[in-house]
């Protein structure tokens, strides 16, 4: 069964260009005009990945990615016109995944969309083994006040489960692989995306600042994510 995604974006001539190059390399394709057809669309049909517009009538797209994220977990990828970096760090807060600028290229756009639903589906097997792998303690890392479960996708810090993106779980995997290694920016974007590219160290800032907000006693004085200046960040056991 081919993949679906759903293609928001209220640009006709973008939609059906999107539609040739998505239908040319298998999968299958839905789309809606605005963000409260995209959500109706959600509700009805299994969907792998989303390309969403953010300047959109009736719903804009910060508002349906608002919203979807209730409901449904599959990856987002903003492509939007819009380039002021507010914009960007909006669209990762409220939940999307990627963000490609206007104009693109059609082929990269697909080659985002597959990594995109490679981790997604990723995410979903590491979430469903057999009994043998959920006791297996190599599944479980536990980092001083945390513990990362990647049989459950679950997060806890001292006993509290800590929900996470499925980027930003992927980061904590990484950093909390090695505590007291220092990883890049590019190196942590690699691990959740499976690939670099130019703006990765931008949208890993925004994720970090994310996860701090999630899991530090103080935010403002980050301990369990230290910043080391002009290389990346390091996990320490707390």
């Amino acid at each position: 069964m081919s993949e679906r995604v759903l293609l928001v974006e209220d640009d006709a001539d973008i939609v059906e260009i999107l539609r040739i190059y998505l239908e040319s390399s298998g999968f299958d394709v839905l789309a809606a005009k605005n963000g409260l057809d995209g959500l109706a669309m959600l509700r009805s049909h299994e969907v792998s990945c989303v390309l969403l517009d953010l300047m959109m009538p009736i719903m804009n797209g910060f508002d349906f990615v608002q919203e979807m994220r209730t409901f449904c977990e599959a990856p987002v990828i903003v492509l939007s016109a819009r380039t002021q970096q507010v914009d960007k760090t909006l669209s990762l807060e409220l939940g999307a995944d990627s963000f490609i600028e206007k104009p693109f290229d059609s082929m990269e756009v697909i080659a985002y969309v597959k990594a995109a639903i490679r981790r997604y589906k990723t995410m979903g097997r590491a979430s469903t083994g057999d009994e043998e792998r959920r006791d297996s303690p190599s599944m479980i890392t536990r980092v001083g006040d945390f513990e990362l479960n990647l049989e459950e996708f679950v997060l806890r810090k001292r006993g509290v489960v800590i929900p996470l993106t499925a980027f930003e779980f992927k980061v904590m995997a990484k950093l909390m692989s090695a505590p007291g290694r220092v990883f890049t920016k590019a190196q942590l974007y690699e691990a959740a995306m499976g690939e670099d590219y130019p703006g990765s160290r931008d949208t890993v800032m925004v994720h970090i600042s994310n996860i701090r907000a999630k899991i530090e006693d103080d935010p403002l004085r980050p301990s369990a994510i230290v910043t080391v200046r002009g290389l990346g960040y390091r996990f320490e056991a707390q």
